[in-house]
């Protein structure tokens, strides 16, 4: 199953990387952005969470330390908030980038949702999107949103992952899959 992921992953990939393209000028990411990453609730499914701990153990020994110690503060702390940093985010990187989830691989694009365009929270610090949202009437203007609902769910239950024979399993808080 792992394999039929990475496969998946290779040819979704591809579809953000036109739509990353498709919408250069209005996006800020770059490399040591790691806003996305300080605070959230990250969904993992069943096989996104196998496939980031396949990873994991390929990880060097004093980077798995460093994860585990995060894991462990995030969850004494975990019960009073929903949103925490990413375990994965050291020194303003992620360990694991090649093994990151559907939510981080789709962060910082605008999408559909129900007819309604779904902005990345970082449009709010004046970051991707800022350009073309007016934060006050909470309106976007934007000619050519992204028609894909990005969702984790729906692109780990789209045509593509059936394609693929993914069985995606229940869909959490990444810190729930360590609890």
């Amino acid at each position: 199953m792992l394999k039929r992921y990475a496969s998946f992953l290779e040819e979704f990939d591809k579809r953000l990387k036109e739509y990353f393209s498709a919408h250069k000028e209005f996006l800020c990411c770059k490399k040591g952005c790691t806003e996305c990453c300080e605070i959230g609730e990250y969904p993992f499914s069943r096989l996104e969470a196998e496939y980031i701990m396949s990873g994991y153990i390929k990880l060097l020994p004093n980077v798995q330390l460093k994860i585990k110690q995060n894991i462990e503060n995030i969850l004494k702390t975990y019960k009073y908030s929903e949103n925490y940093q990413c375990p994965f985010l050291i020194n303003k990187e992620c360990a694991l980038y090649d093994y990151r989830g559907i939510v981080c691989r789709t962060f910082g694009l605008a999408y559909v949702v129900n007819g309604i365009v779904k902005l990345p929270e970082c449009v709010n610090s004046g970051l991707n999107y800022s350009k073309v949202y007016n934060k006050n009437k909470k309106e976007v203007i934007l000619e050519n949103p992204v028609k894909e609902n990005l969702m984790t769910d729906k692109v780990l239950r789209s045509k593509l992952a059936e394609e693929y024979q993914l069985e995606c399993g229940e869909i959490r808080p990444l810190i729930k899959w360590f609890m």
